[in-house]
């Protein structure tokens, strides 16, 4: 099992950027795909970003060119800074880990974009 614990968030003024961190624990393997998905009030479900052990980051459409997404493999950790937000990036954002056939979600964290 892997825990995943989210922090950061909370509200964020529009033009601000909003960082997000992910702590990994317990049975975290040597290699494997941490993601940020966001689920916005009336919309599905949304990948946003991804990167591996190896440092391979990939970023959705709606994100790219103001997102960076980083981990430290040493702690298990990764964080998401997001640039430029705007009221559309409000949403909760979900830490997530696949490794193997194994995949783990955090609970959640509320991001809220607003004046």
């Amino acid at each position: 099992q892997v825990q995943l614990v989210e922090s950061g968030g909370g509200l964020v003024q529009p033009g601000g950027s909003l960082r997000l961190s992910c702590a990994a624990s317990g049975r975290v393997f040597s290699y494997n795909v941490m993601s940020w998905y966001r689920h916005a009030p009336g919309k599905q479900r949304e990948w946003v970003a991804s990167i591996s052990t190896t440092g391979t980051t990939n970023y959705a459409d709606s994100v790219k060119g103001r997102c960076s997404i980083s981990r430290d493999n040493a702690k298990n950790s990764m964080t998401l800074q997001v640039n430029s937000v705007q009221p559309d990036d409000t949403a909760v954002y979900y830490c997530h880990v696949k490794q193997g056939s194994f995949v783990y979600w955090g609970q959640g964290i509320q991001v809220t974009v607003s004046s």
